[in-house]
């Protein structure tokens, strides 16, 4: 049974920084990553990551926040720098292993001052 363990969110003022951390158990992942979902709004990607190490990110965090993996520890690292306010929201590790997908119970980000 594969369990995604998510740490790292919390309260941050305007212009801060947080580091978000998933790890998988099981088999590597293929592609993990971030979404993030706001009260009231759709769930939107933030950033992905796959095994290979290439990347995407939304627009509205790109130069901002920067995902990595390590491999080893199948686990993967967004570093969230310069939050705003619109960037507050329950954030939810999500990764496909060997063909499935599976979803983190999530993480509330709340950046204000």
């Amino acid at each position: 049974q594969v369990q995604l363990v998510e740490s790292g969110g919390g309260l941050v003022q305007p212009g801060g920084s947080l580091r978000l951390s998933c790890a998988a158990s099981g088999n590597i992942f293929t592609v993990m990553g971030w979404y993030r979902q706001a009260p009231g709004k759709q769930r939107e990607l933030v950033a992905v990551i796959t095994s290979g190490g290439s990347t995407n990110y939304a627009d509205s965090v790109k130069g901002r926040f920067t995902i990595s993996g390590d491999n080893a520890k199948n686990t993967v690292y967004l570093r969230m720098n310069s939050l705003k306010p619109e960037d507050t929201a329950v954030y939810l590790c999500h990764a496909v292993i060997v063909a499935r997908d599976y979803w983190g119970q999530g993480t509330q980000v709340t950046v204000s001052s």
